[in-house]
């Protein structure tokens, strides 16, 4: 009897390993289901890490996610260890090897996402904070004046170079600011510029108004938005006529304001105003 059932355990499985190797069956199954649902994501996942990396970042002039940070792997003592000694130990590993390093991929790709998100925003507050309007009220462009370059100053009678644009207009007329930004300055004075104000935009860019009759309730440190009236037109400080002189400054340094109109003007208005703004003649400041 002992012989014929040792026999019959070395032929035919127990209900017990029977059972025990439909689990293993199913768990091959599910683990090959498994294999395949992670393969479709890692395809998904590369498709985005692509127009990641060739589409969002390069809107923002931003760099790609580096190879090395994308595919680095995960150092230190064998992750794995737990998982070693069973029959499907490699098939186990790989699995869970797969899914971290798809997990660590999707981390990555989530903090890249942020960064897009922050660039957007920035760069919408950038655009925001950029000079693109005329600081007065010219849709005509006839009020354009003087403009870049060098002038005959109308008091001194020299050639002297004008760092700005003059907008005549009479006393009175509103001033607005160019684009969002907070106000640095606010003075009164007989002299020079006369009574002007300075705004600080942020990224780099000031703006300056100058030979004011009045300002429109601003103070150091208040926040504006472009558009806004700021103050009115005058012909204080050393100045000819009622005129506003205006100034761009990008990074301490004074550029052509003619460059900073594009919300204003269409092609052909701008083309004309680069006409007016190079007429020979005197400047008002």
């Amino acid at each position: 009897a002992i012989l014929l059932n040792v026999f019959y355990s070395s032929v035919f499985d127990t209900p017990r390993e029977k059972m025990l190797k439909r689990e293993n069956s199913q768990l091959n199954q599910q683990f090959e289901i498994l294999n395949e649902k992670i393969g479709r994501l890692e395809t998904v996942l590369e498709d985005i890490e692509k127009r990641d990396d060739n589409i969002y970042r390069t809107i923002f002039n931003a760099d790609p996610i580096p190879h090395s940070v994308r595919d680095a792997g995960f150092g230190g003592v064998n992750r794995y260890e737990n998982l070693e000694g069973y029959d499907n130990s490699d098939k186990i590993i790989e699995t869970a090897r797969r899914l971290d390093e798809l997990t660590k991929a999707v981390y990555v790709q989530s903090k890249s996402y942020d960064e897009v998100i922050e660039m957007a925003k920035n760069r919408e507050l950038q655009l925001s904070s950029l000079p693109a309007i005329q600081p007065i009220a010219n849709k005509d462009l006839t009020r354009t004046a003087s403009g870049w370059g060098f002038r005959i100053h109308p008091i001194y009678k020299i050639r002297k170079f004008h760092h700005g644009m003059d907008f005549t207009a009479p006393t009175g007329t509103e001033v607005y600011a160019t684009a969002d930004g907070t106000i640095e300055l606010v003075e009164r004075s007989r002299r020079g510029y006369g009574n002007k104000v300075v705004i600080d935009h942020g990224f780099g860019y000031k703006t300056l108004y100058a030979h004011l009759e009045e300002f429109n309730d601003l103070w150091k440190g208040k926040k504006v938005k472009r558009g806004d009236v700021i103050a009115y037109v005058g012909s204080t400080g050393l100045s000819t006529a009622p005129h506003l002189h205006y100034e761009v400054h990008l990074n301490g340094k004074k550029i052509n304001p003619i460059n900073y109109y594009f919300e204003d003007l269409t092609a052909e208005e701008y083309d004309r105003m680069i006409v007016l703004s190079m007429r020979p003649g005197q400047s008002y400041d």
